[in-house]
Parts: C-alpha cells; sequence; structure tokens
C-alpha cells in the first residue's frame, strides 16, 4: 500500500504532497525533509528503491522534478515505479509537456488526477482515457 506521494524540485521545496495514511502535521514536516534530503542526495547511477524506517522509498526524477512514493514492505516496487511514470505520462498528455510552473499553477487538477489513480493508497486507474475523463469534462463544463 501505497503511504505518501511527493512531488519535489532541485531545490528540495515540495510542490505536491498526499498522505495516505495519517501523519500529524508537525511531523510531516519532518518527514519530508528526510525523504527528500535522502532521495535527493544519491546519484543518478544509483537504484531509484531506498530502505527508509518502516517503509521504502520509490522516486524517480523528470528535469527539475523527483517523485517519491512512500510504500510499506509488502508493494512491488516495480509496479509502483511504472506508476510513477504512468502518472507523469497523464500529466504530460493533459498538460502537453508538463512543467513545474504547470504543477504550482494548476495543483487543483495534479490532485485530480492522482485521485483518479490512487483510491486510499492503492492503485485503482492506469488507463490514461479513463484517468483524464472526469478533468476533460470539467473543462468542457468551465467553458461553457
Amino acid at each position: 500500500m501505497i503511504k505518501f506521494f511527493l512531488m519535489v524540485n532541485k531545490q528540495g521545496q515540495t510542490r505536491l504532497s498526499k498522505y495516505y495514511e495519517h501523519v500529524e502535521i508537525s511531523k510531516r514536516t519532518l518527514l519530508e525533509t528526510e525523504v527528500i534530503k535522502s532521495c535527493l542526495s544519491r546519484s543518478s547511477e544509483q537504484c531509484s528503491f531506498v530502505e527508509y524506517k518502516d517503509f521504502k522509498l520509490i522516486y524517480r526524477q523528470y528535469a527539475a522534478l523527483f517523485i517519491v512514493v512512500g510504500v510499506n514492505d509488502n508493494e512491488n516496487e516495480m509496479a509502483v515505479y511504472e506508476f510513477i511514470h504512468n502518472f507523469v505520462e497523464v500529466l504530460d498528455e493533459y498538460f502537453s509537456r508538463v512543467s513545474e510552473l504547470d504543477i504550482m499553477f494548476n495543483l487543483d487538477k495534479v490532485h485530480i488526477i492522482l485521485d483518479e489513480m490512487l483510491l486510499n493508497g492503492c492503485i485503482v486507474e492506469t488507463n490514461r482515457a479513463r484517468i483524464l475523463a472526469p478533468l476533460l469534462l470539467l473543462d468542457k463544463m468551465s467553458e461553457s
């Protein structure tokens, strides 16, 4: 099961965070700082799977953005690794070449996409057309 989903830039600033298990607000900042530091300090030749405390971190870098997913020990690392790539492909399709600014200024839409893909920490949808359908419908309604 996925415990949390983070998007951070190379400077370590969190651009998106979503938690699927309760973590107190005061502890979230510390957790994010430690997780980001452990992922950003690794070289590109090192493995993208990191053992951290009582869970695993799976991360991928896309240009200046890192996507970090915390999972429990039972989760398949490669499935989550591919899920991250699928998420970025969906963002690319919707924003036509997604950037950090797209995420910052359209955070609500990014959350909708993530919510279509994940439910309570479980991957429920990977089909791009079905993921984007509700968002495209909202866009169509806002235009008229």
